[in-house]
């Protein structure tokens, strides 16, 4: 049964990872909460795009929504979501340098 959960864990997370706009939204909420706006901006999708896969993710249970007025903020669901991208990201570039050629570039890795 653990192993079950565990894999569906595990799925969950890499679904979310699977797309390039999710992955730079996690990365960006992982220094900082954010405001859809901001993020939509900061990542170049339109507001629909962002809210699309805010919604996946909140889904996934790795981002909540904090209503402030009539605006929410979003911010990791929990503060070692960041700490285990980072790790991970650490872990992919060390078992596979040349994964990322453009690595220097602003939001790659």
């Amino acid at each position: 049964m653990a192993t079950l959960v565990h894999s569906d864990a595990l799925s969950r997370f890499g679904y979310a990872l699977s797309d390039s706009t999710r992955s730079q939204i996690l990365l960006a909420l992982r220094t900082a909460p954010s405001y859809p706006s901001d993020l939509a901006d900061r990542i170049g999708v339109s507001r629909q795009i962002l809210s699309n896969h805010l919604a996946c993710l909140r889904g996934c249970g790795l981002v909540v929504a904090v209503p402030e007025g009539r605006r929410s903020r979003y911010e990791l669901a929990d503060p070692r979501i960041g700490r285990a991208l980072d790790d991970l990201v650490g872990l992919v570039l060390a078992v596979d340098p040349a994964c990322c050629p453009d690595s220097d570039r602003e939001g790659c890795c």
